[in-house]
């Protein structure tokens, strides 16, 4: 069965600049690192403070090493380190959702 993280982010409104830049940043990480990145979305009208990402995995086993590959990671180390340093993001969430089939 087929996973989908969907994950919710609550930014600093006045440092979307930084977290599109992160965001951009995991395009190529992340299926480096075996995730089936469905994308990032970016507030463009209405609220100013929440993106979202979409990625898919064959499970939840693959998930978690995916997770472990991404900590291995040099780029993707730096980039969690980038979005520490300069704090962007307010709140993360996770929610694993599977798709409803026929």
């Amino acid at each position: 069965m087929t996973v989908t993280v969907f994950i919710r982010y609550q930014l600093d409104p006045f440092k979307r600049a930084m977290f599109e830049e992160y965001s951009r940043n995991w395009l190529s990480i992340i299926p480096r690192c075996g995730g089936d990145l469905l994308g990032y979305w970016m507030p463009h009208e209405g609220t100013n403070n929440i993106a979202f990402a979409l990625i898919s995995f064959e499970s939840l086993a693959a998930y978690e090493a995916y997770r472990a590959r991404l900590r291995q990671d040099k780029e993707g180390m730096a980039n969690f380190h980038f979005a520490e340093e300069n704090r962007f993001i307010l709140a993360e969430e996770r929610t694993f959702l599977r798709k409803v089939e026929l």
